[in-house]
């Protein structure tokens, strides 16, 4: 199988399926417990929280704040949007977030809060619109580092500072599930997921700034200080502290399979490349014009070459957020997302192109 959905989800690193395995035999104990098989778990709980802020910081200024563990970014968003206490203000986003924030920003608007939406195709510098449209009234900003349909990127610290510089009581949320460990974050909260990073489904975290307050949505035993009430799943939490310590971001790698792709991608007519210069390269968005994306995705998957035409949680449904990045909805309705992970190969990438090609002569003729 030749695998290049890896922004839907990726495959366990061995160091993560390790870790799991030894600590559901040696570290079992409820991290709640007074004996010392709990203490055992607390400590792997905390030494685990220090990896997530030391991701999230790549080597700049470490973030001082708590790391919430939660079941993923799902979680982590509907924690940090509607546990923050906003005042009633009012709220900027953008146009191009997963469906786990912006369904809650939708909910926030029904509950009276003004809410402005900005599209990068309106905006040549998105980082300074974003600055741009918050005023003295914005209680939030909510904002994705990488976008999972395109590889777009936002300068996330530039973002922060100039919001911050420009009305210091506003909260800044960053969607960091696409950007974590690819890139320096900075927010007041700050949402991440284990199984994009090669860790696995059910775990991931949100990082809440010092001075932050956020009201729970989970209440009982008060774990994790009453912010996330559960006992902790701990053979996750080492299974996302694994993944994080393995992982390394190849750009170099990334680069040269996309440009392997984008090359192949050129001997094809008609073709549209959605993903940017501004995008990480190992996400490419592109349509094939002609071919919609159900049928090219299924005839891909014949080949057992497995890609997606967009978020995984659209369930193929056409994309609404690639009209933000101003492509039409007739080549959205042709789009196909290629995203890498470092075990992809050029080889692995000029088969794809070989059985595109197919496809296309097939399909248009």
């Amino acid at each position: 199988m030749i695998y290049l959905d890896n922004a839907a989800t990726t495959k366990p690193c061995e160091e993560c399926r390790r870790a799991v395995a030894e600590t559901m035999e040696n570290t079992f104990g409820n991290a709640s417990s007074l004996h010392k098989a709990g203490t055992a778990s607390l400590m792997l709980i905390s030494r685990a929280r220090a990896a997530v802020l030391r991701g999230m910081s790549l080597g700049k200024t470490r973030l001082s704040g708590e790391v919430l563990f939660t079941s993923g970014a799902t979680e982590s968003n509907n924690t940090a949007l509607l546990g923050a206490n906003l005042r009633g203000g009012r709220i900027v986003t953008t146009a191009i977030e997963h469906p786990s924030q912006a369904r809650i920003i939708d909910k926030l608007e029904e509950r009276g809060h003004e809410v402005v939406r900005l599209s990068p195709k309106d905006h040549d510098d998105f980082e300074s619109a974003i600055v741009n449209a918050v005023d003295e009234k914005t209680a939030l900003v909510s904002c994705m580092a990488v976008n999972n349909e395109t590889g777009f990127c936002v300068d996330i610290r530039r973002l922060y500072n100039a919001v911050k510089a420009k009305n210091p009581k506003t909260l800044v949320h960053i969607d960091a599930v696409q950007g974590f460990l690819k890139m320096p974050l900075d927010g007041d909260l700050i949402s991440v997921s284990g199984h994009k990073i090669h860790a696995t489904k059910g775990i991931g975290a949100l990082y809440i700034k010092k001075g932050v307050t956020l009201s729970p949505l989970l209440l009982g035993g008060g774990q994790q200080k009453n912010l996330r009430s559960g006992t902790e799943p701990v053979e996750l939490i080492a299974g996302l502290e694994a993944a994080i310590n393995a992982y390394e971001y190849k750009r170099e790698l990334f680069e040269r399979l996309r440009a392997a792709l984008l090359g192949g991608l050129s001997e094809i007519p008609d073709i549209r490349i959605n993903s940017g210069e501004g995008c990480l390269p190992n996400i490419v968005n592109f349509s094939v014009r002609g071919v919609r994306s159900e049928i090219m995705l299924h005839s891909l998957e014949e080949a057992d070459i497995c890609v997606s035409s967009g978020s995984a949680c659209s369930k193929g449904k056409t994309s609404g957020v690639l009209s933000a990045f101003g492509v039409s909805d007739k080549d959205a309705d042709c789009a196909v997302r290629v995203s890498m992970c470092s075990d992809n190969t050029e080889e692995e990438i000029a088969l794809l192109c070989e059985k595109i090609a197919q496809t296309v002569k097939s399909v248009r003729r």
